[in-house]
């Protein structure tokens, strides 16, 4: 999809630097940075909650009733 985007010319002449010295297009930069910028909101932050207890060496089920079992 192609957007029309105002950037600053000092902002503009740094980009063209490091797009020559990567050897890849303007266009391309500024795809890769976009996208690297907005890596950490792509997951789900649920996501990461779901078999937090995998790593760990007691059953889920025997910790909940060792713990019910206190009270």
């Amino acid at each position: 999809m192609r957007t029309l985007v105002d950037i600053p010319a000092e902002d503009l002449d740094l980009v063209n630097g490091i797009a020559k010295k990567l050897d890849i297009s303007r266009a391309e930069f500024v795809r890769r940075a976009i996208s690297f910028y907005l890596e950490p909101h792509r997951s789900d932050p649920a996501a990461g909650a779901f078999g937090i207890w995998r790593e760990r060496p007691v059953d889920g089920l025997e910790y909940q009733e060792r713990i019910r079992g206190e009270w």
